[in-house]
């Protein structure tokens, strides 16, 4: 009996220091008054800066939700634009306290680098961008061809893969940042540029003559993209995980910036729950129960944060696809909050 009770007392403490330390980014960001996002910095549709300094995108209006959930305010959130090559040295170091840089998921970055990735806010793939004049309709037919790249990304890698895989002659061009391989390929140093297909959609817009090239209809790999967080801190990684969630499940259920005030007063009991007027929900991460509806007021549901952003009401206009709803043809899918 004694045992059982030493072993209760110790399950006690080790609980306890868990929590603590489970709380330790959600309480550092509380008192430093603001969340540091790591973002882009260069891509449009996903994170960038205008002349005055204000952010747009859809990685930038979800680190705008997770300050909503946590001050019900989105701009208190400092974003610090980071290269593919420094974006995981500065989550680990303390730099930032998520990353949100169209950053793809794989096993090696979720296993090797202390780092958990939370969610798929962009289901993409990558892609090939060549002048019309080159008179290549396929990227099959990029044999012996230059390719412009950016150096320390899966692009480089898939790349390579897509080539060898094909037997084709390979010539990289590659450069330490995409603003730079774009630049080169603008300057027609190679023939095709390759990134995420949605990044080429904003890239092309950045050509000194956007009608002179087109995209291929190839997308040679799968780079699920989404937000990243340290290991060790369970509770932050869980509230980070259900911003998202909480995005998807107000589109799904149609509440949305102009109609969640009306909504807060549904019955139905899954939006009872997604808004905090049913069931202690928020509680459980941390949060004020309206955790969502503060993030839906503020930023919207996912799909409004989606055609804002990248689709049909931006200068991208990219379709929904495999980023639609799980019940319209789409991936994105939330577990239930309950």
């Amino acid at each position: 009996m004694k045992r059982v009770f030493v072993r209760l007392a110790l399950a006690a403490v080790l609980g306890a220091t868990a929590s603590v330390a489970s709380a330790q980014t959600l309480n550092t960001i509380k008192q430093r008054g603001s969340l540091n996002c790591g973002a882009n910095g260069t891509l449009a549709g996903f994170g960038l800066p205008d002349s005055q300094g204000r952010w747009t995108g859809l990685d930038v209006d979800f680190c705008k939700a997770l300050a909503a959930a946590i001050f019900n305010d989105p701009n208190k959130v400092k974003f610090v634009p980071l290269t593919a090559k420094d974006r995981f040295t500065a989550l680990q170091s303390g730099e930032v306290d998520v990353l949100a840089r169209n950053t793809t998921w794989t096993s090696s970055r979720d296993t090797s680098l202390g780092l958990n990735f939370t969610a798929v806010n962009y289901y993409d793939g990558q892609g090939f961008m060549v002048r019309k004049s080159l008179k290549v309709n396929s990227a099959l037919e990029l044999n012996d061809a230059a390719i412009c790249v950016q150096q320390g990304t899966t692009t480089e890698l898939n790349l390579a893969d897509y080539f060898r895989a094909n037997k084709m002659k390979l010539k990289t061009v590659t450069f330490a940042t995409a603003d730079e391989a774009l630049k080169a390929y603008d300057a027609s140093r190679c023939d095709a540029y390759t990134t995420d297909a949605s990044g080429l959609a904003g890239e092309r817009l950045r050509l000194a003559n956007t009608n002179d090239h087109i995209i291929l209809p190839e997308i040679i790999s799968k780079e699920p993209l989404g937000p990243v967080v340290r290991h060790g801190d369970d509770q932050w990684f869980d509230i980070v995980k259900w911003t998202h969630y909480a995005m998807v499940t107000a589109e799904e259920f149609g509440v949305t910036r102009s109609n969640v005030d009306d909504q807060a007063k549904s019955d139905n009991p899954e939006i009872k729950r997604l808004l905090g007027t049913e069931g202690k929900h928020g509680e459980a991460l941390g949060l004020p129960n309206d955790w969502a509806a503060r993030i839906v007021k503020h930023v919207g549901n996912y799909g409004e944060a989606f055609e804002r952003n990248v689709g049909q009401g931006s200068a991208l206009k990219i379709g929904r696809g495999i980023n639609a709803l799980w019940n319209k043809g789409g991936l994105q899918y939330a577990p239930p909050i309950r």
